[in-house]
């Protein structure tokens, strides 16, 4: 197995344009191990003007890649899929290094990530227009799809490689170029895929990466530039804003994943052990930092206190530590701000009336590590309840009835996913049609799927990724009128 050292001095640190290359006036910015705090790597720190040279890069192979067969194209996209597979303990030692998460987390995501590469590599020949005669007998209608041209990917840091694979995978196999912009926190795992797809024979131009420190003034002339025509984003809702503000000037096809407040309902006919276990998953994968985690517990009061009880002594089980440690199953929060953040959530919460049951305080010392906490008795003031806690913290409160519940977990202006534990078919498919989300998970923690359209409603966002709708956000329409 590769070292840490190996590993990280194998990887590329400049920006990646057609090849590794240096950042304009070569500044470099670092990346730090959130376990340690130490720095892992200096990466190149791009200006606006490189971000401009990988859009001259995309513009000038666009037509190039779209003509590709969409054969080779899903050829490539396999054959990078299969070295994803190849090299899968370098890149999950990599994001634990870069991101923190425990090593069996950064396996699973490895796993998951690659896979939307094999989804779409198949899809890639399933691009369908559709022939019919006009109803009027005027004519005939053809219907036709084409790439949309030159997209930029803006990436989160807490999916390294799932939330670039879930872009780039569909862009090319719809013909597209694509700039990806990485997290300035783990810009590692990005540089390395950029690395396997140009072995792979991915075309130079088709993929480039632009690390920086300073993200809104480098894509800023991107989103200016008319060669640019797809924006997608995975992030904060604060931040999707922004960019579809920004976007408006030259009115670019937009796909925005953003924020979550997930609520998991657990009803009094469900089955407690499994709605502890699904909880286990929907709140603690990725140490609670994924917009998908479970961030409320609405639980109906008749089973609320078994429900409680159980999950604080599941979560008491997790090992708190260094993601490399093989003990380890929950690893540090990104930086010292999300610790910050996380912190203060639970204070305002006991400050405001709720009890600690586990948890709640930061053990301190280096890294960014914030135990797994539960809060009961949480007054409806607080702003864990309205807030997006990213962390490994649940609040559980009670409901009386089944409308109570669902009015309770459809009050946030976010709805990305929620969670439904019960057995009755009837009720599972009457709240699921209820809930005001864009994904359900019904008697289940974990709902990601590269086979299924993944996004939300609301201030959660628009555009979906993955399964057969996820190619679709990558292609234009275009009708062509025959006699």
């Amino acid at each position: 197995m590769v070292t840490e050292t190996a590993l990280l001095a194998s990887i590329p640190t400049q920006l990646w344009i057609g090849g590794p290359v240096d950042a304009t006036g070569g500044a470099t910015f670092p990346v730090h191990n959130p376990a340690t705090g130490e720095v892992i790597a200096q990466v190149a720190d791009a200006t606006p003007d490189d971000a401009v040279r990988a859009l001259d890069a995309a513009a000038a192979v666009q037509a190039e890649w779209a003509a590709t067969p969409a054969r080779q194209r899903g050829e490539i996209l396999r054959a990078v899929f299969e070295a994803i597979t190849a090299r899968a303990e370098e890149f999950a030692l990599l994001m634990t290094l870069e991101m923190g998460k425990a090593l069996p987390e950064s396996r699973n995501e490895v796993k998951y990530g690659a896979e939307f590469f094999r989804w779409f590599s198949e899809e890639a020949v399933r691009i369908h227009g559709r022939y019919q005669p006009a109803p009027a007998g005027t004519g005939r209608i053809l219907v036709h799809k084409q790439p949309v041209g030159p997209c930029l990917a803006i990436t989160p840091w807490n999916f390294p490689l799932a939330m670039g694979t879930r872009k780039i995978g569909p862009a090319l196999a719809a013909g597209c170029t694509m700039i990806v912009k990485p997290a300035g926190e783990t810009p590692l795992t990005m540089l390395l895929l950029a690395q396997l797809c140009s072995e792979a024979g991915l075309p130079d131009g088709v993929l480039s990466v632009i690390t920086t420190s300073r993200s809104s003034a480098v894509t800023a002339p991107l989103l200016e530039d008319p060669r640019l025509r797809k924006l997608t984003f995975t992030g904060s809702t604060p931040v999707g804003k922004k960019l579809v503000e920004q976007s408006a000037h030259g009115l670019l096809r937009t796909s925005m994943e953003l924020g979550g407040n997930a609520p998991f309902v657990v009803f009094d006919d469900a089955d407690i052990d499994a709605a502890v276990q699904g909880a286990l998953l929907a709140k603690l994968r990725n140490g609670g930092e994924a917009c998908t985690a479970a961030n409320r517990f609405h639980v109906q009061n008749s089973v609320r206190q078994e429900f409680t009880d159980k999950l604080a002594a599941a979560m008491a089980e997790y090992k708190l530590g260094n993601g490399v440690d093989p003990e380890t199953t929950l690893g540090p929060l990104i930086n010292e701000n999300q610790l910050d953040t996380v912190s203060e959530l639970v204070d305002d919460a006991v400050a405001t009336g709720a009890q600690i049951k586990l948890g709640g305080k930061a053990p301190g010392g280096p890294g960014w590590f914030y135990p797994a906490t539960v809060l009961t008795d949480i007054p409806p003031a607080a702003r864990i309840l309205r807030e997006e806690v990213f962390g490994p913290v649940a609040p559980v409160v009670g409901f009386e009835t089944e409308e109570e519940g669902l009015a309770a977990a459809n009050n946030t202006e976010f709805g990305l996913v929620a969670y439904v534990y019960t057995r009755s078919l009837d009720r599972a498919l009457r709240v699921a049609e209820g809930l005001e989300t864009g994904m359900v998970g019904v008697n289940r923690g974990v709902i990601s799927d590269p086979a299924a359209p993944f996004g939300g409603v609301k201030e959660s966002g628009f555009g979906r990724e993955g399964g057969f709708e996820g190619i679709e956000e990558y292609l234009d329409t275009k009708y062509i009128a025959l006699p």
